[in-house]
């Protein structure tokens, strides 16, 4: 098995999102996005309680790509236009199809901030190519306990696999593009090789701890924590230097134009102007605040 070659090292620095400090290793001034994933944000840990809960998002909109949320800890409301309204736990996934227009907010349960806690995640932007960006919106919540886990031989690195497929293993989310998500939970010593089909862009981003990436590269927190690599190989090889957990991700580039405004992810100037006025005329549907 050949190692796919390592394009580029990203570091994941905090920047502020009005009173959030978060980290984003995308975009950064190094790399812009990593076609097809447009952003990633990690959120937290913060410490949640009735005196302190920053992360209260009210409702916002979205349209042409799809916001997804992986909540590592803590409890989060999630509810939308569409109607929906449900819980998300710590090891959930939220995949929001936003299409032609979502309204969505989300923030700590009332219950979370009472009983008090910490709140982490990742916030993932994944584009959506143009004959998509206008498809009904759509939501899909799975939780952490009925994701497929694939099981190293050494039996230390435990993969769950939320979209795609490893392994002949497939996610539970239904994608609208050939992509892969996969949380990977590594003991210390444990190894792995990962397998990404040639056809994808992938990286490999660091949630915490400290691992060994194709024998010769290392992530840790607060240094380089994320790695972007070439489509020349047969997949990654992981070993764990401590304690770990890492989100994979790998999908097949769109290679189209994009134009991102606030929340809007589309091709060109006139349509984030569409998608303004479709806002403003209630369009997109309505969300009590």
């Amino acid at each position: 098995m050949k190692n796919n070659s390592i394009k580029k090292i990203g570091r994941s620095d905090f920047v502020n999102m009005g009173p959030i400090k978060l980290r984003q290793p995308i975009p950064t001034h190094d790399i812009d996005l990593i076609d097809p994933f447009v952003l990633l944000h990690h959120y937290g840990p913060y410490p949640i309680n009735e005196l302190n809960n920053p992360f209260d998002l009210g409702p916002h909109p979205h349209r042409g790509f799809e916001p997804i949320t992986f909540l590592i800890q803590g409890e989060q409301l999630h509810r939308d236009s569409l109607g929906n309204e449900s819980v998300v736990k710590a090891g959930d996934v939220q995949w929001t199809t936003a299409g032609r227009g979502i309204i969505h907010a989300e923030g700590p349960t009332k219950e979370f901030v009472k009983k008090g806690g910490e709140l982490e995640g990742i916030q993932l932007w994944l584009n959506l190519p143009a004959a998509k960006k206008m498809i009904p919106p759509a939501y899909q919540h799975e939780k952490n306990e009925d994701f497929n886990l694939v099981i190293s031989e050494d039996k230390k690195v435990a993969v769950q696999v939320i979209a795609g497929a490893l392994e002949q293993t497939n996610g539970r989310i239904a994608t609208q593009t050939a992509v892969n998500a996969f949380m990977i939970d590594v003991e210390a010593t444990g190894e792995y090789f990962l397998k990404i089909p040639k056809s994808h862009q992938s990286l490999l981003y660091l949630i915490k701890g400290a691992v060994l990436i194709n024998t010769s590269e290392t992530l840790q927190m607060n240094e380089n924590q994320m790695i972007w690599f070439e489509q020349d190989g047969d997949g990654v090889s992981i070993k764990g230097n401590e304690n770990s957990k890492l989100l994979f991700l790998s999908g097949e580039p769109i290679n189209e134009k994009i134009k991102s405004y606030g929340p809007y992810v589309m091709n060109n100037q006139t349509e984030i102007m569409e998608a303004l006025r479709d806002y403003q005329m209630g369009k997109m549907g309505f969300l009590p605040g």
